[in-house]
């Protein structure tokens, strides 16, 4: 699986994804909202993630009256997985540096 670069939107995303649960599911203005991100950034984010088999979509099936349907975003098994341990790996990069005596 190619590995996704994680700038700072793309971890702003995978955090508000990895956050998403049943009852507060993730779709596209609200992925903007809750990572603090214009939907020119995210949107490609998106469709990255999903080209690499991490994120999966589906369109709302409820009444959703005087609106568009939403599109729900959530992530795969192995995207969760991933993501996880891509988060976690960074975090320890980024303690080690501090101890080294940098920075972040």
């Amino acid at each position: 699986m190619p590995n996704i670069r994680l700038t700072k939107p793309t971890i702003a995303v995978l955090e508000t994804l990895l956050s998403a649960t049943s009852d507060k599911q993730a779709w596209g203005l609200s992925i903007c909202r809750d990572a603090d991100l214009g939907p020119g950034t995210v949107y490609p984010i998106l469709d990255r993630l999903t080209e690499r088999g991490w994120v999966t979509s589906y369109e709302e099936t409820g009444p959703h009256p005087g609106r568009p349907a939403r599109r729900f975003y959530e992530l795969t098994g192995v995207g969760r997985a991933q993501a996880s341990e891509a988060l976690e790996a960074r975090q320890a990069r980024q303690l080690r540096f501090r101890l080294a005596g940098g920075s972040a």
